[in-house]
Formats: structure tokens, C-alpha cells, sequence
């Protein structure tokens, strides 16, 4: 009896080139334009696009425009779509392969500092610090701050944290950067194209990159804007819950810049 031929799970057939799984490896660490995968892979340009294109046909990839400079784009990974190509790929290999038990709770061993950074610290960095801090019930030191930070917190970035989250930010203050100057972190985070290309160094820091676009950069009322300040908490909170691990278990790396 000859079994019939079954098919190579797509994530499969994404990720086994081993330059696709390169950069799939190097996305995981954050948000890079093609220039800098140029760089860190050591592959053309061409290649590189190539590449990235059918990763991102495949759904693995997705690419957001600059809001830095509209010329270039940050490619970054689509976890929840790689976590269902993954487990689907175990699954058709075997059923007790399939999706495990629920990790440990997150528990860092040293303590872990965390600094998040946006232009005007008024939307995206606050609502990752917040968010950050309540999937770790406070285990991380978790700060945010602003390059060019504005007068107070926005009121979508208030409003979808207390109704999506139930967290409460009501009297935080956006902080200017440069109060933190001095400060140790283990990890330093931009949310911000722009803040990304002006944040200084940190010693001895792993940085990431998040290219978000700003949720208050389409202008309009309040309410007009409150829909993308949902979509934006949303996107934070899944690349929060992928980023606990490696807090602990990956080795220190800067963004090429």
C-alpha cells in the first residue's frame, strides 16, 4: 500500500531557505529596513528583497511604511500569524505535536530593566510601559519616556488602557528622555521611526526597534481617532507578550542603525 502524498506545511516551505530563516531570525530581534538586513545578513539587496517579498506573501512578514521618512519601510514579523503556521506545522506532522501547555509564569532572574521610547511619550510608549508592567505583574522595572515628549498623556491613550486593560493612568506625566540619561536598562525599546533615529546610545543595552506609526497622526477628533488608538494598543500588547522571553534568554543586540 503506497500513502498518498501529503503537503509540506507552508511554514515549511517559507522558512527552510536558509536565508529566509536568516531573516525571519533577524526580524525576531525587531523592526528593520531592507539597508540594514543588507548589513546584518551579508546578502544583496536584491536578494534580500526577493526574499522578504515571499515571506511576506506567505504572511510571515508584514512591512509598515516610515513615519519617520515615507521613503522607506520596517519589516517586522507577524507573531500571531507565525504561531498558527507553526503549530499547524506540528500538527500535520503528528496530533501530539500540537500546541502545548501554557508557559510558567514570567519570572526574571535577575531583575530586568525596561525602557520604552516614543517621540512625545503620550501614546505608544506609555501604553507599552503599562502594558508591559501588567503582563509581569510588575516584575520588570518598566519606564517610557520621549525624545521631544508633549504637555500630557492623550486621552485615547488613557482611555484604551482603562477600558481594553482596566489599567488606570490617570496623573502620569509624559518624562523628557534625558532624565534617564544616567539610568541602567537591560533593554531599550523604540516605538517611534523617528524617535529611533535621534534616541543616544545606552551602555551595555539590547535595542529594538517597533516601528508603530503614531495613532493621533491622522488628526480628527477624539472619538474619530479612538478605533486606531484600539488597533495600536492591540499590536503592543501581542509584541509585549512575545517579548518576555526573550528578556531573559536572548543575548544583548543593537539595532544597526
Amino acid at each position: 500500500m503506497v500513502l498518498s502524498r501529503q503537503p509540506v506545511p507552508p511554514f515549511l516551505q517559507l522558512a527552510a531557505h536558509p536565508l529566509r530563516w536568516q531573516l525571519l531570525a533577524t526580524l525576531s530581534g525587531g523592526d528593520y529596513r531592507v539597508r540594514e538586513m543588507v548589513t546584518l545578513v551579508g546578502e544583496s539587496q536584491n536578494l534580500i528583497s526577493y526574499h522578504l517579498r515571499l515571506l511576506r506573501d506567505g504572511g510571515l512578514v508584514r512591512a509598515t511604511r516610515s513615519s519617520f521618512d515615507g521613503r522607506d519601510s520596517y519589516y517586522h514579523l507577524d507573531l500571531d500569524r507565525c504561531t498558527q503556521m507553526l503549530a499547524g506545522t506540528g500538527t500535520a506532522l503528528h496530533p501530539a505535536l500540537g500546541p502545548g501547555p501554557a508557559p510558567p509564569p514570567f519570572d526574571p532572574t535577575p531583575p530586568v530593566a525596561v525602557l520604552f521610547v516614543c517621540t512625545g511619550n503620550s501614546a505608544r510608549s506609555v501604553i507599552a510601559e503599562a502594558l508591559l508592567r501588567r503582563h509581569t505583574s510588575g516584575r520588570v522595572d518598566t519606564v517610557s519616556a520621549g525624545t521631544r515628549p508633549k504637555p500630557g498623556m492623550h486621552p485615547n491613550a488613557v482611555r484604551v488602557l482603562r477600558e481594553e486593560f482596566g489599567i488606570d493612568i490617570a496623573g502620569r506625566h509624559p518624562r523628557h528622555l534625558d532624565t534617564l540619561a544616567d539610568s541602567p536598562f537591560d533593554t531599550v525599546i523604540t516605538l517611534c521611526d523617528k524617535a529611533r533615529e535621534v534616541c543616544p546610545e545606552f551602555d551595555d543595552t539590547r535595542w529594538i526597534h517597533w516601528s508603530i506609526p503614531d495613532p493621533a497622526a491622522a488628526g480628527g477628533t477624539d472619538e474619530d481617532t479612538y478605533p486606531t488608538f484600539q488597533a495600536t494598543a492591540a499590536e503592543i500588547d501581542i509584541r509585549i507578550r512575545y517579548l518576555l522571553p526573550a528578556l531573559t534568554t536572548e543575548p544583548v543586540i543593537r539595532s544597526a542603525r
